[in-house]
């Protein structure tokens, strides 16, 4: 009997000709990680299942398991045991593979799939004999076809047999690189994660961009971004951070903006800083953590003028949702936790006390031109401090 790991891609069947494309990009997706931390593995392509062996006989298959089910693109993992297509040795392996399981359990099912048609039994058949063996086995089990505590699961392929339990949940979505690539504008804040992790289960690659205002944010808020995008590569992989010193250029927005424009042309900068991050990496659209009337500078009019004055598209994944629906995703993400420390960002300096929640155009371009400084900008954009995230 040897251990194996059985991948299940669920949507990318339905990619027609294109399909091996994404398949081929997904497994050397889930290759580097585990060669990063785990060691070499093999893959092998069987209908919609791909056979994940270890090359190295005390692989950690705990931490194998972890890794691949958090990556973009899995859709169903299975720790299973591989053995010859013999009725009796599946008998034997499925007691031996699953007796802890089954031993803790009170209810059980066998499922079958013979893709091989000239096993000598059906999938009913299998299932039977299985069945029956591990009841004859485990004196406590109860059959229960519709809502067994653990399911077994026969799988009879081409050249081997693979007995497994219940199947665990991947994270779904497309392969990272199968959406092209997009600059995520990233704060310390719940928003900003939450839809670089929605963006990336489309399969967009990630290049995050970070404004940072010292001495008016720490080091703390810095760090505290770096543990953010831990969290959404754990899903997505690498992520490349650019931070940007912002300080001087909220300085001078501060000084020459009216104050009631503060936040839409300290915005309008961003998105301007973003798009040409964005583009030298490759970058075709930006995204963001807004939500309609969240904030003053997130109303319709507001992110009409920050709009204005992008170079490229901006997804805003989160822009129709409420914040216990954000909320929600940042804890099953693992960031909340992290992204309610109190450590500032920049959106939050000089904050002024009465925003203008109805900004025109018009206004927003004259304030946006009376605090512009090209030198400041381009200061910014050469000196943004590049670190990868993993």
């Amino acid at each position: 009997m040897q251990e194996v790991i059985l991948l299940k891609d669920g949507e990318l069947a339905l990619k027609g000709l294109n399909r091996r494309m994404f398949e081929d990009i997904l497994i050397k997706n889930i290759r580097q990680r585990l060669k990063a931390s785990v060691g070499e593995f093999t893959f092998t392509r069987s209908q919609s299942t791909t056979v994940i062996e270890p090359k190295e006989e005390y692989a950690d298959f705990d931490k194998a398991v972890d890794i691949i089910r958090h990556i973009f693109g899995v859709v169903g993992i299975s720790r299973a045991a591989k053995c010859e297509k013999d009725i009796g040795v599946i008998k034997k392996t499925a007691k031996e593979y699953l007796g802890d399981e089954l031993s803790f359990a009170r209810t059980f099912k066998v499922e079958a799939k013979r893709s091989d048609k000239k096993f000598p039994y059906n999938s009913p058949e299998i299932c039977n004999e299985v069945g029956g063996y591990l009841l004859s086995c485990f004196n406590h089990l109860k059959v229960d076809v519709h809502n067994p505590e653990v399911k077994v699961t026969v799988e009879i392929r081409d050249n081997h047999a693979f007995i497994h339990g219940n199947q665990l949940r991947g994270a779904g979505g497309m392969p990272t690189g199968t959406g092209g690539n997009a600059a995520v504008l990233i704060s310390g804040g719940i928003d900003s994660p939450v839809a670089a992790w929605m963006m990336a289960k489309r399969g967009i690659k990630l290049t995050a961009v970070h404004f940072a205002s010292p001495p008016f944010t720490s080091e703390r808020a810095e760090m505290k971004v770096h543990e953010l995008l831990k969290k959404v590569a754990k899903y997505s992989g690498r992520i490349d951070l650019y931070t940007v010193h912002f300080t001087e250029i909220q300085e001078r927005i501060r000084d020459f903006s009216p104050e009631d424009m503060f936040t839409v042309t300290m915005r309008r900068m961003m998105m301007r800083i973003a798009s040409e991050i964005a583009e030298k990496n490759d970058c075709p659209a930006l995204i963001t953590g807004e939500s309609v009337g969240q904030v003053a500078s997130q109303t319709i009019w507001a992110l009409r003028c920050t709009d204005d004055a992008a170079s490229l598209p901006v997804f805003r994944p989160c822009i129709g949702m409420d914040k216990n629906e954000i909320i929600e995703i940042s804890r099953k993400i693992d960031a909340f936790d992290i992204s309610i420390q109190p450590y500032e960002d920049c959106c939050t300096v000089f904050t002024p006390k009465h925003p203008k929640t109805k900004p025109t155009l018009e206004a927003a371009r004259e304030a946006e031109k009376s605090a512009w400084d090209s030198e400041l900008i381009k200061k910014a954009i050469d000196t943004a401090k590049h670190t990868a995230i993993f």
